[in-house]
């Protein structure tokens, strides 16, 4: 799995980093998340596509190895 962060849709809501804190990070300066893990373990799966598909922008999205 492969996750994807759209930093131009992205609004800096920040709900993914409460769901998956070990993949997603936040730039406050830049106001736009972080991806801190593009290849998360597939044991965080669970909480990665709680976060893509919780997020109010449509920023984030996995793609399939």
């Amino acid at each position: 799995m492969r996750v994807v962060a759209d930093t131009g849709l992205c609004q800096g809501h920040q709900l993914c980093q409460g769901e998956a804190p070990a993949v997603f990070g936040f730039d406050e300066v830049a106001d736009v998340v972080v991806l801190l893990d593009e290849h998360p373990d597939e044991a965080q799966r669970a909480d990665v596509t709680t976060a893509v598909r919780y997020c109010p922008a449509f920023a984030l999205s996995i793609e399939e190895d």
